[in-house]
């Protein structure tokens, strides 16, 4: 992958009311194809996408921000971790610069693109969904675990032992769980997880923030209706990509077939020898399947989206 990058600097803004961290690609260039927006999945944070956002650099200007309760931002001032409220706090984000914005999911941030782009379309110019948490009637084994931490009393005193263990050992779990060789993490981004893990060690919502969130990505496998995520999926107009792996161990790679027929416009990835975070593991192998995706749906030059 070559040398590892620092991390991106970011800073504190209040879209919406809600005080969240966004990382910025502060590579001083002139992007000519609009501006990427970035979501982590469950437990991640804006640095999941440090190396992506590096390899499409200068020519993209890429934003990621920590959702409420996640990385550097703190709590929601309401406590709501649901699917609706984290897709409110990236619509407000979109709302504050150029948009429409090419989109970008990881796992449940994915799902969260979902619902951005199917309740908020003049948002979003394109979609892209890396390993998406849409609901799957026959989930793996380990969102089976990680739901078991929601039973009451029992599941909330498990997570937190399992939280107490030290943060290599968490750090090591998390990469053996999500890449398929996890030898592939760089010695720096090793560094940069346990910092952060340790970092959140300190919070007294972080336990809190991946729970309910987890609740609340659950309710949204049990909802039904014209705002289950299938049924929105189905109506979204932007264009998509979208990209599976083939070793994910969250999400069952076959459900790749079932998006490629919900998604009106849509372009199918499957990756090879790849776990549930190609951006991190693969950055520069997904970077050429979303540089010509987003080049094609970009406007012509600079300024080419609107600010409303």
């Amino acid at each position: 992958m070559g040398e590892t990058i620092p991390l991106w600097p970011g800073e504190f803004r209040e879209p919406g009311g809600r005080r969240i961290f966004v990382r910025r690609d502060d590579s001083g260039g002139a992007p000519s194809h609009g501006r990427i927006v970035y979501v982590h999945g469950l437990a991640g944070a804006s640095t999941d996408w440090t190396d992506l956002m590096g390899a499409l650099s200068p020519e993209f200007t890429g934003e990621a921000p920590d959702l409420p309760g996640f990385g550097k931002s703190p709590p929601p001032p309401d406590g709501d971790y649901s699917l609706d409220a984290h897709a409110a706090a990236v619509a407000d984000l979109i709302r504050e610069g150029e948009h429409p914005v090419h989109l970008v999911g990881n796992s449940m941030g994915g799902a969260a693109a979902v619902r951005v782009a199917a309740d908020y379309p003049r948002l979003v110019r394109t979609l892209t969904l890396i390993s998406p948490a849409l609901p799957d009637l026959w989930p793996r084994l380990i969102p089976y675990q990680m739901s078991g931490a929601l039973i009451p009393v029992v599941g909330p005193a498990v997570y937190a032992r399992i939280q107490s263990r030290p943060a290599e050992v968490r750090v090591q779990g998390t990469l053996d769980a999500t890449f398929y060789d996890p030898s592939a993490a760089s010695a720096q981004r090793v560094l940069d997880a346990l910092e952060a893990e340790r970092e959140r060690d300190l919070c007294d919502y972080a336990h809190t923030a991946v729970l309910e969130s987890l609740r609340g990505l659950v309710a949204e496998y049990l909802r039904i209706g014209r705002r289950s995520l299938w049924r929105q999926a189905a109506g979204i107009s932007s264009p998509t990509l979208l990209v599976y792996a083939d070793n994910d161990k969250f999400v069952n790679p076959r459900l790749s077939r079932r998006a490629a027929r919900t998604f009106p416009r849509n372009r199918l990835v499957l990756l090879p020898k790849s776990g549930h975070v190609p951006m991190m593991e693969h950055p520069e192998r997904v970077a050429r399947e979303l540089r010509p995706f987003v080049r094609a749906a970009s406007p012509a030059g600079p300024g080419g989206g609107t600010v409303s």
